[in-house]
């Protein structure tokens, strides 16, 4: 058993003097690799006292032994970056946010940092007339804002989420809304009459929000006007800056003479100075009887009727036929029709919105 024993034992002797036979050869010729608790990993571009910044993994910085001892992460660790990528990445940064400068709010009335828009400013642009028209409207104790009668001035609404009516009806502040009615003669060309009589508001009665019309039609006068929500819309179509085109057939009794359509195309005096029309044509002639298309882009009281009749031609019937790119087509007389989108998009584009 002894033997034995010193048998392993010199076997192992044995093993590890080769081992050092080994070494002293190799010390002899070529410098041997050194082994990894001998090197140094602390030269070179980029290294730092924790060891290289890529490529050698948590044992290379450390983890052999006779390295330096790292304390141990859990879970990975993303290699470092070289000093030279965190220098550009700061610059970068630096010069990307130190241009912004702060935002300075620009200085109004006091109290303007509340939130929301004055009730009357909401009430203008929903079309409800001027502010002062407005805040007499507040006055009257005729707008409500969810449910609530308001009495006091300056109330600040959310056009979103509040609910504001006036005489009982919802204010659109945000949904528009446009129809072309082909109006009758004999009604009235407003949203509602105190001596009864038939108007406007008598085809609309079934809407949510308060509509109200574009101008102005004769009484006797029937064809196209606008019903609209849109105030902004309605102000700028019917102001003379615009010069928005309206189209009318007129039935006159002849003969007129040839030079009728340059009499009005120059103008004709009226009382209230002269009046030009845009275009003029005879659409239709039986015996005398004359059917004659006039545009013209003015818009005061009885301006057609008052025309002809000044040239000898008084009218016996007036029909509007069309209002800016709004024609009545086949529309049959008191029809209420929604606008398409198109129709829409090219009044807006008549008078700049």
């Amino acid at each position: 058993m002894r033997s034995s024993g010193s048998g392993k034992s010199g076997g192992r002797g044995n093993h590890r003097g080769a081992g050092n036979n080994r070494d002293q050869k190799q010390g002899q010729g070529r410098p041997s690799k050194p082994r990894p608790e001998e090197r140094r990993y602390d030269v070179g571009p980029g290294a730092t006292k924790d060891g290289p910044k890529s490529g050698r993994g948590g044992s290379a910085r450390g983890g052999a032994k006779g390295g330096p001892k790292q304390p141990q992460k859990q879970g990975r660790t993303a290699p470092a970056r070289p000093r030279e990528y965190e220098a550009q990445v700061e610059e970068r940064n630096r010069d990307r946010y130190a241009g912004k400068k702060e935002i300075k709010l620009p200085k109004t009335f006091p109290g303007a940092e509340q939130e929301g828009e004055r009730l009357q400013k909401v009430l203008a642009r929903a079309g409800f007339g001027s502010r002062r028209s407005c805040e007499e409207l507040i006055e009257q104790a005729r707008v409500e804002i969810n449910g609530e009668i308001v009495l006091e001035q300056g109330r600040r609404v959310d056009p979103e989420k509040d609910e504001i009516k006036v005489d009982g009806l919802t204010v659109a502040t945000q949904s528009y809304q446009f129809f072309s009615l082909n109006k009758p003669a004999g009604v009235v060309s407003t949203m509602e009459d105190p001596e009864g009589r038939q108007c406007l508001g008598d085809y609309v009665t079934n809407r949510e929000t308060r509509l109200f019309h574009v101008g102005r039609l004769d009484t006797e006068t029937e064809g196209v006007i606008l019903l609209t929500n849109h105030g902004e819309l309605a102000h700028r179509l019917t102001h003379p800056k615009y010069g928005v085109k309206k189209t009318y057939l007129a039935h006159i009794v002849g003969p007129i003479p040839r030079d009728l359509g340059k009499q009005l195309k120059d103008g004709i005096q009226l009382e209230d100075g002269y009046a030009r029309a845009d275009h003029f044509r005879v659409v239709q002639q039986t015996g005398k009887n004359y059917l004659v298309e006039v545009t013209l882009h003015e818009g005061r009281k009885h301006i057609v009727r008052r025309m002809l009749a000044e040239a000898g031609f008084p009218v016996d019937k007036l029909v509007r036929v069309a209002f800016g790119p709004i024609t009545l087509g086949d529309q049959k007389s008191g029809w209420l029709r929604r606008l398409s989108n198109t129709e829409v998009g090219m009044l807006m584009q008549e008078v700049d919105l």
